[in-house]
Formats: structure tokens, sequence, C-alpha cells
């Protein structure tokens, strides 16, 4: 079965491929909105937005994901400004949020949706950090604000969960859904 990864994002495919699972790319250019309000659902119906606006054909399994930072229930997306991701990191500062993911796998007979969910809990951040960080690694394309593997690492105290999942993809989940499919065969 030939792996299709529905993303352009660097983070997808490089954790993707610490499985050595070879893929191509397609790209799904349905609009990233959602009436849902609990964060879970916002991300899974994400994600089989993007599944279904992609298409596929006989032996293909398409892998579509999004994810989502959401602190006590409101989801953060990307920061449309500098302004916006401050504050964005201002509310995370000293504090535990969650990164969401959903994940959709797709096949012409079969289509899944699932969900994984990992706790982020932040230093304290200083107002000097938070612009430093933002002038200098630009988070305007990550849900939060920021991004685990540059040096948004460093604000983080400890998480409760998937790491690779904070970066845009549960591996885990992921790894063991094609391994149970029988895709991934070593």
């Amino acid at each position: 079965m030939k792996i299709i990864l529905g993303s352009n994002s660097p983070r997808r495919k490089e954790i993707l491929s610490k499985i050595g699972l070879s893929f191509d790319i397609r790209v799904s250019t349905a609009k990233e909105y959602s009436e849902k309000v609990n964060p879970v659902d916002y991300a899974k119906e994400l994600s089989l937005k993007k599944s279904k606006d992609i298409e596929i054909f006989e032996d293909e399994l398409l892998i579509t994901a999004d994810t989502i930072v959401a602190f006590e229930n409101e989801i953060l997306g990307k920061p449309k400004n500098e302004i916006e991701a401050f504050n964005m990191l201002k509310k995370l500062s000293g504090k535990k949020h969650v990164v969401i993911t959903g994940i959709t796998f797709r096949t012409l007979k079969e289509i899944y949706t699932i969900d994984d969910t990992t706790e982020v809990y932040f230093h304290e951040l200083s107002d000097e950090i938070i612009k430093y960080y933002i002038k200098n690694y630009k988070p305007l394309d990550k849900a939060g604000s920021y991004g685990i593997q540059d040096f948004g690492g460093t604000f983080i105290e400890k998480i409760n969960g998937d790491y690779y999942n904070v970066m845009g993809l549960p591996l885990n989940k992921v790894f063991w859904y094609l391994y149970k499919k029988g895709v991934f065969n070593g």
C-alpha cells in the first residue's frame, strides 16, 4: 500500500520519516475552519475535512492531521501577527495547556479519525524571553505560537504524552495504526 501524507508541513514530513516509510505528499486546499467548540472535535473535524479534500487512488493510504493548542478549553490557533503571538505565549506562561492532534487515515474503502492529546507545562516566561523568541524564531506558522523542536522547547518544564504530537503528528499512534493494518512490515 502506498502512503500519502496530506500535508506540506516540514515537521510532519520529518516525523513520518522517522519510522522509515517512503511516502508521497499531497496537500489539501480545504479551508481550516470549524464550528466545533470542543478542542478535540475541532482538531478531528479539520483533519477529516483535509482528508476528504485530497484525491486518492486504489492501494493508497492517506494520512492527514490537524494540530491545535487549547488552554482552558479555548482553542489557540496560529497567531495572525506578533502581538497575538506575544499574548498567546503570555497566556501559556507558567501554566498547563494541551496540544491536540486529529489524525485521519483514509483509503477508498475506509476512513478512520482518531485524536491524541499531550499535556504541556510551561515555565514562567518573562516578556524579554517571549519577545526574543518571536523576533528570532518567527512562530506565526505554529499553533499556540511556539515550536517544541526549536527554542520554544526551553519554555517547557515537562510534558505528559507524545513529544511528536506537540510537533504536529503523534508518531506512536500513527505507527501502531499502520502496523495493525499491515502497512508497516519493517
